[in-house]
C-alpha cells in the first residue's frame, strides 16, 4: 500500500494542471469552431485519465459538470445583444431604404411639377407672343389697306386733276425735251460754222396771230364795247386752251389741261372785273397757279413783250412754288425770272408797287398777281390798271 501511494500522488499532481487548464478553457468564451475542438480533447483526455483513476483506485475524480459544457451566460448574452444589433441594423437599413423610396418620389414629384410649371409658363409665354404678333398683323394689315387706298385716290387725283396730270405729261415729255435740246444745240453749233449772205432789208410785217395793241388807249378795259375784238380773240384763246390744249406749245403759251372750273374763273376776271379784281381759289396753289398761267398766256397773246407779270407772296417758299408752277405751265425758263425780265417775285408789297411804277413810266403793263396767303392788299395795288388776287374761300379749309 506504501508503495502505491507516492504513485497516487505524483497521477494527482499529474492531473490537477489538466483539470486547471480545462475550467480556465471552459471559462473563456471562444467561437464555435475553436469551441469545439477543446471538448474533444477534454474527452480524450478524460477517456486516458479514467483508465488511470481506475487502475489507481486511489483517488476519485469529481464527474464533469453540465454547465462547463454549455455556454455560459456572458457568452449568451453577448449572442443576444449581437442578435438585437442586427435586427436593429436591418430595421435601420429597411427605414433607410423606404427614406430613400421616399426622397426619389418626393424628388421624381417635384421634378414633375416644376416640368409641369415650366411648360405651363411656356405655353403662356407663347400665347402672349402669338397674341402680340397677331396684334401687330392686324395693325400691319390696317395700314397697309390705308396706304393703298390712299394710293389708289392719289393716282385717281393725278389722273383727273391738274397736278396728276402735269407730273404724267411732264414724265412722258422729259426724254423728248433732252433729245431735242440736244438737237437743237448741235443746230446751233452747225449754223455758227456757215456764211450765210446777209438778207435784203424788208419792210416789217405785222404777225396775223399777235394783233398789235391799240394805240390810243394802252390801258386795257375788257368791259368796255370798244373791245369786242378782243373779246371775241380772248374767247377763242379759253376755249381753244379748254378743248384743244397743246402741252408741246411754244413757251408763254398753256401747255396744261384747262377745266371748265378754271376757264370759269378767267372769263369772270376778264369780262365781269375788267381785268381789276379777286376771284375765290379754287382750293390749292397749283390750280390758282392754272388760272394765272392762262390768265398771263391770253394777256401775253395780245401784247407780247409789253406785259410784265409781278408775283406777291410772303415767303420764299411760296414765291419758289410759284416760279416752278409757272415753269411748268408755260414752258418758261429760270432765265425768264428776274428784275428786267417776264416774271418778277416780290415779298413785300412796297417794293412791287415801285416796281409797277417804273413799269408804267416806260410804257410797259404790269400785271400783278396776289397769293392766297396775303391778309391785306395795300391800297397802292389798286391804283394799276391789272391786278388778280386770289382771295380764300371761307367754306372749304385750304391746303396751303
Amino acid at each position: 500500500m506504501n508503495s502505491d501511494e507516492p504513485q497516487t500522488q505524483e497521477s494527482n499532481l499529474e492531473q490537477q494542471p489538466i483539470l486547471e487548464g480545462f475550467e480556465e478553457n471552459s471559462l473563456e468564451p471562444k467561437p464555435e469552431t475553436e469551441r469545439s475542438e477543446p471538448l474533444t480533447d477534454l474527452s480524450d483526455q478524460s477517456d486516458v485519465i479514467q483508465p488511470q483513476a481506475d487502475a489507481s483506485n486511489a483517488v476519485d475524480l469529481p464527474a464533469p459538470d453540465d454547465n462547463q459544457m454549455t455556454p455560459s451566460r456572458d457568452q449568451q448574452e453577448t449572442v443576444a445583444n449581437l442578435t438585437q444589433t442586427i435586427a436593429d441594423l436591418e430595421r435601420q437599413e429597411q427605414q433607410l431604404r423606404q427614406k430613400i423610396a421616399q426622397l426619389q418620389a418626393s424628388q421624381n414629384q417635384i421634378l414633375s411639377d416644376q416640368l409641369t410649371k415650366t411648360q405651363g409658363t411656356i405655353q403662356q409665354m407663347l400665347q402672349e407672343g402669338l397674341s402680340e404678333l397677331e396684334q401687330r398683323k392686324q395693325a400691319l394689315l390696317i395700314s397697309v389697306e390705308q396706304l393703298e387706298r390712299r394710293r389708289e385716290r392719289i393716282r385717281t387725283e393725278m389722273r383727273t386733276t391738274f397736278a396728276g396730270v402735269s407730273q404724267e405729261l411732264a414724265i412722258r415729255v422729259q426724254g423728248f425735251k433732252d433729245y431735242l435740246v440736244g438737237s437743237l444745240q448741235d443746230l446751233v453749233v452747225a449754223a455758227e460754222q456757215l456764211e450765210l449772205a446777209e438778207p435784203m432789208a424788208e419792210s416789217p410785217q405785222p404777225r396775223m396771230n399777235e394783233p398789235q395793241p391799240p394805240a390810243s388807249s394802252p390801258t386795257p378795259k375788257f368791259a368796255e364795247q370798244a373791245f369786242q375784238d378782243q373779246i371775241r380773240q380772248i374767247r377763242d384763246i379759253i376755249d381753244q386752251y379748254r378743248k384743244m390744249p397743246d402741252y408741246y406749245g411754244p413757251p408763254w403759251q398753256l401747255r396744261r389741261t384747262f377745266e371748265p372750273i378754271h376757264a370759269e374763273r378767267v372769263s369772270n376776271w376778264f369780262f365781269t372785273q375788267g381785268g381789276r379784281g379777286a376771284i375765290r381759289t379754287i382750293g390749292s396753289r397749283l390750280q390758282n397757279i392754272l388760272v394765272a398761267s392762262a390768265v398771263m398766256s391770253v394777256m401775253r397773246t395780245l401784247y407780247g413783250d409789253r406785259l410784265r407779270t409781278l408775283v406777291l407772296a410772303n415767303t420764299p417758299e411760296r414765291l419758289g412754288e410759284w416760279r416752278r408752277g409757272l415753269q411748268d405751265c408755260l414752258g418758261i425758263a429760270r432765265s425768264d425770272f428776274g428784275p428786267e425780265r417776264g416774271v418778277v417775285l416780290f415779298e413785300e408789297a412796297s417794293a412791287l408797287v415801285q416796281k409797277a411804277d417804273r413799269l408804267m413810266t416806260q410804257k410797259q403793263l404790269p400785271l400783278i398777281i396776289v397769293d392766297e396767303t396775303e391778309d391785306q392788299i395795300s391800297l397802292s395795288i389798286l391804283q394799276f390798271p391789272l391786278w388778280l388776287a386770289f382771295a380764300p374761300d371761307p367754306q372749304q379749309m385750304s391746303n396751303y
